[in-house]
């Protein structure tokens, strides 16, 4: 994990419900705001995005829901970078990247993070926590 870098030229900010259905939403509109911004759909930066929004809404609704709570997308691009931001309300709980058993179904979602992102990491908010990764417009 390294340092944050990014300064947005533009921004996307949306609150959904913690639930799988509002993680799948957070994903088909963060690819649709980027088509919007001139990435289009079916890019590798849109496919990606869309990879990592899906990693980090999934654990959001998964290991740090606390109910009547949502999680937030923030997607911030600059001339050189994409930001994905989700927030969600437990501080408590951080991502670690696991080494499941190879015949698990689950656990490899930061490992994906971390394949696709330049860089990524938490940070903390008043109420629970930031996780984010950025990815290089090249």
């Amino acid at each position: 994990m390294k340092a944050e870098t990014t300064t947005p030229t533009t921004d996307f900010t949306q609150r959904f419900t913690a639930t799988r259905q509002g993680a799948r939403l957070a994903r088909h509109l963060a690819v649709h705001q980027l088509d919007g911004w001139g990435v289009p759909y079916g890019s590798g930066l849109s496919d990606s995005a869309a990879l990592i929004v899906a990693e980090l809404a999934a654990n959001a609704v998964t290991h740090a829901r606390v109910r009547g709570r949502d999680f937030e997308l923030r997607l911030a691009l600059t001339a050189t970078t994409l930001r994905i931001e989700v927030s969600d309300a437990r501080g408590d709980r951080e991502p670690e990247p696991s080494r499941p058993a190879s015949d698990s179904e689950t656990g490899r979602g930061i490992q994906l993070v971390e394949a696709l992102a330049a860089t990524w990491g938490t940070k903390d908010r008043v109420i629970g926590k930031t996780v984010w990764a950025e990815r290089s417009l090249s």
